[in-house]
């Protein structure tokens, strides 16, 4: 049983394993514009940082199209904007709105060669039902897009909560064939959630809490909320994920998700996602067991030190008793997450309650700060950086501790630039990873590509926001950037 577990009995002595580098509603919980724009910071010398332009309010993904080099970005209630460069400096200029689309609360964008895929959440049932919405545009060089419906989802329960995720993070496979995504929880951790009576003793259902794959071609698919049925059409990549709001490829092919965990002091999760692997949720987060699973666990901040006084599902009474708590599925094996090494975002609550850092006590982490919302996570796939960074990855960090009640106890860190360096341990046949802060001081990070060896990085405001050009050693970028 997992109650017999050992808290971070999943975790690895750092000190035994050699190091080197391998060959990647809010949007965000923490989406608050700070009252004065604060200019990020480079940790290293060889790093610099420009302003690269203001965006409109409510920006959320930042993505390039492939064949033209453009800048396209996406806003959380619908916009699609062009960057326009032709007069010297960077404007946008408005292709999409949710009309045109369909997708009320728009979360995922990514381009395939010429064609831009857009997914997200509608509203149904006066607002107390979703349906998740996946469309296609082929985007040409005048002239209004063409869209296409890849897929809409059948209706399901929404919530009265901050915790219903909804789809949102897309990738595409490296041979273009399939996109995938990103459907979050419904729930903070596995609860019953309905709508002020709607939806009566929903839980997460077979359309949340999963990472699909879905063919680049498909059209007009209805995905229903039956397990079975989406196995069976081959539609479910990887389950028991709480909410990767992002996914990336690595220079090897490989995918990795960077997870949002729950108000509990889980750590937040980076997992190599393999397919039809199951990573925990709602069972397990962040190597730790979720103690509503037990029927008689009663939830007390006195006597259980995870629980946050400040936390809003302990405010709400989220965290109960529940002896109808779901049971962990007949022949399930979870995938641990990858192990972080440090030197950085490797805090943890420990056995006794206390706050540790893993770099003091050698144990380590599942994967990176509790409470931190890891975003925006890219891998160099091209080679195209320098020295340790050539072929590793990058992660922003949306929460600063210093601001956040329940990330506070852990750091004053936050909101900054994390760089990854993978490496592959046999023995769990996963990933460990050295995780360095090297910008710090973001307003709001939500996103971020890579072109050439230039790191652009897109901040959310409820009146406006900013586009950041980090300049990282390497070679120059294959399209220069006025």
């Amino acid at each position: 049983m997992i109650r017999s577990l050992i808290r971070y009995s999943l975790a690895i002595p750092a000190i035994l394993i050699p190091l080197v580098s391998s060959a990647q509603d809010t949007p965000v919980r923490t989406a608050r514009r700070p009252a004065v724009e604060t200019t990020p910071v480079a940790l290293r010398q060889d790093i610099k940082v420009e302003k690269y332009m203001t965006v409109g309010a409510k920006a959320v993904r930042l993505l390039v199209h492939p064949l033209t080099g453009d800048f396209f970005y996406t806003t959380f209630d619908g916009g699609v904007f062009k960057v326009n460069t032709s007069g010297g400096n960077p404007v946008p200029e408005q292709v999409l709105s949710a009309a045109d689309h369909g997708i009320g609360r728009l979360q995922g964008a990514i381009f395939s060669g010429n064609n831009l895929f857009l997914c997200g959440n509608v509203s149904v049932n006066n607002g107390k039902g979703n349906k998740g919405r996946m469309v296609r545009y082929n985007i040409k060089p005048s002239g209004k897009p063409e869209m296409t419906v890849v897929f809409n989802t059948v209706e399901y329960g929404t919530n009265a909560t901050t915790f219903d995720h909804g789809w949102n993070a897309l990738e595409v496979s490296p041979d273009g064939k399939y996109i995938y995504a990103n459907t979050g929880a419904r729930t903070d951790h596995g609860e019953v959630q309905d709508n002020r009576g709607a939806y009566p003793n929903a839980r997460d259902n077979a359309l949340t809490a999963k990472i699909f794959r879905i063919p680049a071609d498909a059209k007009d698919l209805e995905l229903q909320d039956d397990l079975a049925k989406l196995k069976a059409g081959g539609f479910i990549y990887a389950e028991g994920i709480r909410n990767a709001y992002d996914i990336a490829f690595d220079a090897s092919d490989k995918l990795f998700a960077v997870v949002n965990s729950s108000d509990y002091d889980h750590n937040e999760d980076m997992f190599w996602v393999r397919e039809g692997h199951h990573y925990g949720f709602p069972w397990v987060m962040g190597g730790i067991e979720n103690p509503q699973q037990y029927p008689d666990w009663k939830p007390n901040p006195d006597t259980d030190p995870f629980i946050p006084r400040s936390a809003h599902a302990w405010a709400v009474k989220y965290f109960r008793t529940d002896p109808e708590f779901p049971k962990i599925p007949e022949g399930v094996k979870f995938t641990a997450g990858i192990q972080n090494v440090g030197p950085d975002a490797n805090e943890y609550r420990g056995h006794t309650g206390k706050v540790l850092d893993g770099d003091n006590t050698g144990v380590t982490t599942s994967t990176f700060t509790p409470h931190s919302s890891p975003l925006g996570l890219v891998f160099d796939r091209k080679g195209a950086l320098s020295g340790e960074f050539k072929g590793s990855g990058f992660v922003l960090r949306n929460s600063l501790g210093a601001r956040s009640s329940m990330m506070k106890p852990f750091t004053d860190q936050g909101r900054d630039l994390l760089h990854l360096q993978m490496t592959y341990n046999p023995l769990a046949d996963n990933y460990l990873v050295k995780t360095t802060r090297i910008v710090d001081t973001f307003n709001n990070p939500t996103d971020a590509v890579l072109v050439g060896n230039e790191l652009y990085i897109i901040e959310y405001g409820n009146v406006q926001g900013s586009i950041w050009k980090l300049t990282l050693p390497g070679k120059a970028a294959s399209k220069k950037r006025r």
